[in-house]
């Protein structure tokens, strides 16, 4: 008998299956019927804007079929996959997560987007204010949620309570200052002023609208910045509405992501050191015993600790 090619070339040897694996290891498109719930539908998001989810690409079995091809071997139980995907997250093993990509419509504020575009390593279409006239829409918070300036943090606002009497009157200023730019634009359109020129002076609460495409891994990233409490609260609205995709997509990875990075923390070298000269370790021996920690995880974090 011929012997089987992989790649329809060169034939080789039986011995070669190595050689064949990309071809073995299939991947069909993933559909996950909760991502398909909720494509092309709008989420609410603030007053005006929304987030999108346009199209994904893989799942949790297009990273375990990744992480797994180097070695021949497919997706297993489901016990296995999630155990597998928490173990790669927990050790930054990476790539298999840059093999799911999601695509999302967003519509948001002039000066959330430009938060937005600090994360660059993502594909992105923006409207263009040189070839559309923008619309007249505006992002306004409510009496409710005006903020005072953090004494302890330059960027950031404080939770202090707000006057009412100047909280209606900063929601007022807004709208009334909002409306005036946006007069003014008009004008200079209907002298036929240039729109490249004409939208220079609308305010950053101004609604952009935008494609976006990422990875899972940078997702991740971009969620553990911006679902932090120290992020500005409009972005983590939509930090929240962006989960909610993500989470459709990839359930196994996000739940890793939400273990491992989004409400776990590291330790620097010193902060390690005080921790293992105050730490009992026949006592928290016996409390890691009783954990729900796995046997492999139980080994790491003793390792961490240099306790093992």
């Amino acid at each position: 008998m011929r012997p089987r090619s992989c790649c329809n070339f060169a034939p080789v040897k039986p011995t070669d299956a190595a050689a064949c694996l990309l071809e073995s290891a299939t991947m069909a498109r993933s559909v996950i019927p909760e991502a398909e719930a909720l494509l092309d539908k709008e989420v609410p998001v603030l007053d005006k804007g929304f987030v999108r989810l346009v199209d994904y690409m893989g799942g949790d079995d297009r990273i375990v079929q990744a992480a797994r091809v180097s070695y021949g071997d497919g997706t297993k139980t489901v016990r296995e996959d999630r155990a597998l995907i928490h173990y790669l997250l927990r050790n930054r093993h990476t790539s298999p997560f840059e093999q799911v990509i999601l695509t999302f419509h967003l519509k948001m504020p002039i000066f959330v987007a430009r938060q937005w575009l600090r994360h660059r390593t993502a594909r992105l279409n923006e409207i263009s204010g040189r070839y559309s006239v923008m619309r007249d829409e505006f992002y306004a918070p409510d009496e409710a949620g005006i903020r005072l300036q953090s004494r302890s943090n330059r960027q950031g606002s404080s939770d202090e309570q707000v006057d009412p009497e100047l909280a209606a009157r900063v929601a007022a200023a807004f709208r009334q200052g909002q409306g005036d730019a946006y007069a003014a634009y008009e004008e200079l359109l209907g002298h036929d002023v240039a729109r490249e020129l004409a939208r220079i002076n609308l305010p950053v609460s101004l609604y952009t609208e935008m494609y976006w495409q990422s990875d899972l891994n940078n997702l991740f990233h971009f969620l553990r910045l911006r679902m932090d409490w120290h992020a500005q609260l409009e972005i983590r609205a939509y930090g929240d509405a962006i989960a909610a995709a993500v989470r459709a997509v990839a359930p196994a990875a996000f739940e890793a992501f939400e273990e491992h990075i989004l409400y776990g923390h590291s330790l620097a070298r010193t902060e390690l050191e005080l921790v293992r000269e105050a730490l009992d370790s026949e006592r928290f021996r016996e409390l890691l015993d009783q954990s729900s920690l796995g046997r492999s995880q139980r080994l790491e974090l003793l390792r961490k600790l240099g306790l093992e």
